[in-house]
């Protein structure tokens, strides 16, 4: 921390490695954080739980310190099975116990007679809605960033698919953990840090079996990591307070939230489902932030996602000193907060001048937008009609008959490229020695087999995909694009975005896959264009209609199909080509369906399959 960060005079003393005992008698790592000249002052407190080492966060990124060096008490915890706490790890199951059981011991110390707030991103944010779902009074204001609301609809499982990043963070947290109760030795370290097959590997022979990876050397891993797997059907399991927070959304009106995501994490309709049930519930002041950014805490200081490029005001400044004033104002009625009053503040992306930057970036644009409500009160929702010429238009289809067919090969899925995803990551190909592997920052650690974000809709060497092929997903022939015109003027897209398709399959279960694309026109900066993805999604034919349960799919019939993309906002600029792709697979973002399938898709007057996108008016 240096000196800049903190008022002079109130270097923050630390009491390290605290073991809390929880309901079930595991005790957790927790490290205490006061002003040194605090005394026996009460004051706010601040906590956060974290699965990535509370050292090592504290090392890289200096939360805990700068917020108790500015008048708070910082509770930082390493989550059950991680680092230096006790316990297995158990995939997000035990965080709403854990938490909450903190909770009551922090309000029994000399100190812990004051209000809470908390903070964190990813795992750390489930770990707060978590445990608010259990209604602690104490807990009066959450700072959830990047975030799930209900696992089974989307973030884990989505509409019957499994996002494969799960299994790929099994592996390299499993390799990252140094717990002293996984007892790792010399030969286990080397197995898991430089394993014969990473987890790249294995995706080329999917799906993994109990005992034949190495995940069989961390069994709290393997079985929870397979338990995902197998759980496909919406049950009790998917219900628990940890992994559907806001089915257990209570009337809170003491407490006040500000929720975070972005249009390219792999949140983003949790993040809106989260916001929504808290306001539906009663619950206090609720405040929603997206910008355009990747997955992450330091990503909301970079102003770029991928392969585009915004303006600098799309990033935040400084995020310790935004959640400090956000802390002030909820615990300490001091200041405006960072958002302002308006319960919506949204960065519409688009409208830049389309040019390379010096990163090889292209500057897609944006501003920042306050709103009421959402959808946007004034939203046209438009269909936009898949036509048999491959058109993508307003007019319906007239043409009796008319439809697209394709082959869907398991062997040969087609290939993620960027997107609303996260922690797709190996370890390192040529990873250091055990003991530098764990000293080493986690960029050393690990290597993305996708890189998340916006990027042109094409493949290269670097593209992960089990064959060969290089060249744009439009040319495959299980890809059906659907374009529209070159837009006459600018048209603004914000909302929520759903396609519903007529579809046929001759396979006992196939998957249907939509995707949204900004495609830029020919120009020298970009000589071929650039087809910019904005939002995807899945849909699992045997979970239509919103089935909670696997049924059968009627072979050769055909059938309705709706698929609900991750809401998005974006200006297609004059000049260009609104897109629609339509396929049965993006792998490895989603699991494949191991079905082969002859798939077809209808575009005829009696069958006018569309998307219905949010259009505002300009």
């Amino acid at each position: 921390m240096s000196a800049a960060d903190s008022p002079p005079g109130s270097n923050p003393s630390v009491t390290r490695d605290v073991m809390v005992p929880m309901r079930d008698g595991v005790r957790l790592a927790t490290d205490i954080y006061r002003p040194a000249d605090a005394g026996d002052e009460t004051l706010p407190i601040l906590f956060y739980r974290t699965p990535y080492d509370k050292d090592e966060t504290a090392r890289l990124y200096g939360f805990a310190s700068f917020l108790a060096a500015h008048g708070y008490t910082v509770i930082a915890q390493d989550c059950r099975g991680c680092f230096k706490s006790e316990g297995d790890v158990d995939f997000l199951r035990p965080e709403a116990t854990d938490g909450f059981d903190t909770l009551q011991w922090i309000a029994a110390q000399p100190w812990g007679d004051a209000d809470v707030g908390s903070w964190g991103t990813s795992w750390s944010g489930w770990t707060q809605t978590a445990m608010a779902a259990l209604g602690p009074t104490r807990l009066k204001t959450i700072v959830p960033n990047m975030s799930g609301s209900d696992g089974w609809t989307s973030s884990i499982r989505h509409s019957g698919a499994l996002e494969l990043r799960w299994i790929a963070w099994a592996f390299w947290h499993a390799a990252e953990n140094t717990q002293r109760a996984l007892a790792k030795d010399e030969a286990m370290e080397a197995a898991l840090i430089r394993p014969a097959k990473r987890f790249s590997d294995w995706l080329r022979d999917w799906p993994i079996k109990r005992g034949e990876t190495q995940l069989a050397l961390t069994p709290a891993y393997e079985r929870w990591a397979l338990e995902v797997m197998a759980e496909a059907d919406r049950s009790a399991f998917w219900d628990h307070p940890s992994y559907a927070p806001a089915l257990h959304q209570r009337a809170a009106p003491d407490q006040s939230a500000l929720i975070m995501g972005s249009w390219y994490d792999s949140y983003t309709r949790g993040t809106f489902e989260a916001w929504q049930a808290r306001r539906e519930s009663g619950a206090g002041r609720v405040q929603l932030m997206v910008g355009p950014w990747l997955h992450g805490t330091q990503t909301l200081e970079a102003a770029s996602a991928g392969g585009i490029a915004f303006p600098a005001d799309a990033a935040i400044a400084d995020y310790k000193r935004f959640l400090l004033a956000w802390f002030d104002r909820e615990l300490k009625g001091q200041g405006a907060g960072p958002t302002g009053a308006a319960p919506l503040r949204l960065f519409v992306m688009g409208g830049g001048s389309g040019k390379i930057n010096a990163a090889g970036q292209v500057e897609h644009g944006g501003v920042w937008r306050d709103e009421q409500d959402w959808p946007l009160v004034r939203t046209d929702f438009q269909r936009f009609y898949l036509q048999p010429d491959g058109v993508l238009s307003r007019t319906p289809p007239t043409l009796s008959e008319a439809s697209f067919t394709y082959r869907y090969d398991p062997a040969d899925p087609v290939p993620t490229i960027g997107g609303s995803i996260s922690s797709m990551n190996d370890t390192v190909a040529d990873p250091p020695p055990p003991a530098a592997y764990h000293a080493a920052i986690p960029k050393e650690r690990k290597t993305a087999i996708v890189a998340p974000g916006g990027f042109d809709q094409r493949v290269t060497a670097a593209t992960f995909r089990l064959d060969p092929r290089t060249g744009p997903l439009a040319a495959r022939a299980d890809v059906l694009v659907f374009e529209s015109a070159p837009l006459a003027a600018p048209v603004e897209v914000t909302g929520p975005i759903q396609a519903h398709l007529w579809v046929r399959t001759d396979a006992a279960d196939t998957d249907i896959t939509a995707k949204l694309i900004d495609v830029y026109p020919p120009s020298p900066d970009l000589p071929d264009g650039f087809a910019l993805n904005l939002t995807d999604s899945i849909q699992r034919l045997s979970y239509r209609d919103g089935a909670t349960k696997a049924g059968p799919v009627p072979r050769g019939e055909i059938i309705p199909v709706s698929i609900t993309l991750y809401p998005t906002s974006n200006v297609f600029a004059a000049g260009h080509r609104i897109r629609v792709d339509i396929s049965s697979s993006n792998f490895p973002r989603f699991d494949p369906n191991p079905h082969a399938a002859v798939n077809t898709v209808f575009c005829d007057a009696a069958h006018p399959s569309h998307i219905v996108l949010p259009v505002i008016p300009s």
